[in-house]
């Protein structure tokens, strides 16, 4: 009897504190909705950010060129680059002092002696097979330590030979320098969860602004009615697994998507209050931002600004086009000055080569491409098929249609909408020009490239969805409904996320690496298939890096041969039996144990020993 009314008990209090956790997200939401939007995305996005295991190759590139001083690549052959050795012998000294006499030593012979100085000739080691590298270094690629910490010209230097511009690399560089000696996922998601943040607060402000110029009448005012829009694309957006990929993927591309919409959102604001002739700085800072984030910015600047100059032109705003003319031309300026290497990056490097070779190719497979990425943002967006896409907004343009020809056999009125297209033109035309270029130009048909056109999209699915409650003159629970639905659709695309750039099992490959951290390692590749592990090679005493034929016919095989017990980690597309009978028949190593069959990398790892 007292069992059962103790647990009588603990019934009703849990029930009790359901009720009051639940009264408390209640008042929350009507209080401060936008505050509880926010609040519930951030939950979410932390508690996937709280899943993520490992890395796509490119993510721990990223920390690379971040955090490598004047070391961009890892070379089996080279472990220490040549202006990573210049600056260690010829730069670094025991003090400031001493190193800024340094560099103006170097400065001075640069200018005196120009092709013939030590900075131009100096040379860097160069093995003639791969060699040995130890945990230290590979921990110094893709950390900070005590002495590099905050070093941007390091970064800046590092991305100069990439095919990116270097914002982003300098961001994981300050998150980097904050929690030194560390690479775990949440230190460059927090940068992707912030930019994602900022982009739910503009769709809100973008939201507020569209309902009180598109909605001007009805049975809400068209304050509640561009909050109620601005909330539900946050919530579209916020719950999809497109913000969720956007987050977790270590790459500039959250932080793209946060300057697109951003760059919108000034737009709309300047033309809405006829301001573009004055107070252009943060366009200008936001247009240099989001090309110095990532160079398919382009695709959606240039098209917003043609679109943005010819209404001004339309419009009979001369004075205004002049001055935001010479604010686009001054951003382009500045954005080139301060990242020169742009320019043969764009035109030039084998990426930029790669893109305009794709747009030289004209419709050729283009249908197949077009319908890739259409997928892609369907599913990232709604979490639906692309014809489902397709079907829900036909769907929604015919209703909307239907609703402003005819309700209860009288015409609704549309002169409130009178001169908004061009606003319409500014969210739809850039997009669709990003979409287009995208599909024809990205070297893979992968989702990172279309993160942008995600929280786009939303607002203009949340758009669609307030203009038919709006024509229809449905009262505030017809809002309220779209609203939940808005909520519910993208959340239940998220519960079936299928976990990409989570990387789940990785955990387990790093302990094992861990828990044979005192013998060598040895992994067999092809291509650069070895960056995907290196956490992995910061845990083992030491790593060499072998493509299969280099294993064949290595030379220098007494360091295989006498460390007695060797792991040794097979990367996709090695012939594994064949360098299995390579080891027993030219190192004397045979197979002891398999720590791992199938990695989520796909590798085989194997604990091999001499005899």
């Amino acid at each position: 009897m007292d069992e059962k009314s103790g647990g009588l008990r603990r019934e009703s209090r849990r029930g009790k504190i359901g009720e009051r956790v639940g009264w408390a997200a209640g008042r929350l939401l009507a209080a401060w909705p936008e505050e509880a939007v926010l609040f519930l995305c951030a939950l979410i996005l932390c508690a996937g950010i709280g899943r993520k295991e490992g890395f796509h190759m490119d993510e721990l590139l990223s920390f690379e060129l971040s955090n490598a001083e004047f070391n961009p690549w890892i070379v089996p052959n080279q472990p220490q680059g040549r202006l990573a050795k210049f600056v260690q012998n010829e730069i670094d000294g025991e003090n400031l002092w001493e190193t800024l006499g340094n560099i103006w030593d170097v400065a001075l012979d640069v200018l005196k002696n120009r092709g013939g100085s030590r900075l131009l000739t100096y040379r860097a080691d160069v093995y003639q097979e791969p060699v040995w590298i130890d945990r230290e270094t590979f921990r110094d690629y893709i950390t900070v330590g005590t002495g590099d910490a905050f070093h941007y010209l390091s970064v800046y230097f590092n991305v100069k030979d990439d095919n990116h511009p270097p914002l982003h690399f300098m961001l994981l560089h300050t998150m980097s320098s904050l929690f030194r000696g560390s690479a775990e996922p949440f230190v460059g998601c927090v940068i992707n969860l912030g930019a994602t943040l900022g982009t739910l607060c503009l769709l809100m402000a973008a939201g507020r602004r569209l309902g009180r110029l598109c909605f001007p009448k009805g049975n809400m005012s068209a304050e509640q009615t561009g909050r109620i829009l601005g909330l539900m694309a946050a919530l579209l957006y916020g719950l999809s697994a497109g913000a969720m990929a956007a987050t977790l993927l270590i790459r500039m591309y959250a932080l793209l998507a946060f300057f697109c919409l951003a760059a919108f959102y000034i737009h709309l604001k300047k033309w809405t209050e006829g301001s573009f002739f004055t107070g252009n700085r943060l366009l200008i800072l936001v247009t240099v931002l989001g090309f110095l984030t990532q160079y398919f910015f382009l695709f959606y600047c240039l098209p917003l600004a043609a679109v943005t100059a010819a209404g001004l032109f339309l419009r009979g705003r001369r004075r205004e086009l002049l001055v935001y003319l010479r604010s686009m031309v001054s951003a382009a300026l500045i954005g080139v000055a301060v990242f020169p290497f742009a320019v043969s990056d764009v035109f030039s490097s084998g990426r930029g080569v790669e893109a305009l070779e794709n747009l030289s190719q004209g419709f050729a497979g283009y249908g197949v491409r077009l319908a890739a990425f259409w997928e892609i943002l369907s599913q990232r967006v709604l979490g639906a098929s692309g014809p489902a896409l397709a079907l829900i907004l036909l769907g929604g343009v015919l209703g909307v249609w239907a609703q402003g020809r005819v309700r209860r056999g009288r015409a609704i009125d549309f002169s409130p909408w009178q001169g908004r297209f061009e606003i319409l033109g500014m969210l739809l035309l850039p997009a669709a020009a990003y979409f287009l270029l995208a599909a024809r130009m990205s070297p893979y048909l992968v989702d990172r490239y279309l993160m942008p056109l995600f929280p786009l999209a939303a607002l203009c699915l949340a758009l669609l969805a307030v203009g038919f409650v709006y024509l229809g003159r449905y009262k505030k629970g017809g809002y309220l409904f779209v609203c939940g639905a808005a909520a519910l659709w993208p959340l239940l695309g998220l519960l079936g996320y299928g976990g990409d750039y989570l990387y789940l099992g990785y955990e387990d490959q790093r302990k094992l690496a861990e828990e044979y951290a005192a013998l060598p390692c040895v992994c067999v590749y092809q291509g650069v298939g070895y960056y995907e592990n290196l956490p992995e090679f910061t845990e083992y005493e030491r790593t060499l890096l072998l493509k299969p034929e280099e294993l064949a016919e290595r030379r220098d095989r007494a360091g295989i041969r006498e460390a007695g017990e060797t792991v040794f980690l097979f990367k996709p597309g090695v012939d594994v039996e064949e360098t299995m009978e390579v080891l027993r028949r030219e190192y004397g190593l045979t197979l002891e144990e398999w720590l791992l069959e199938e990695g989520v990398h796909g590798d085989r790892i194997g604990l091999f020993t001499a005899g």
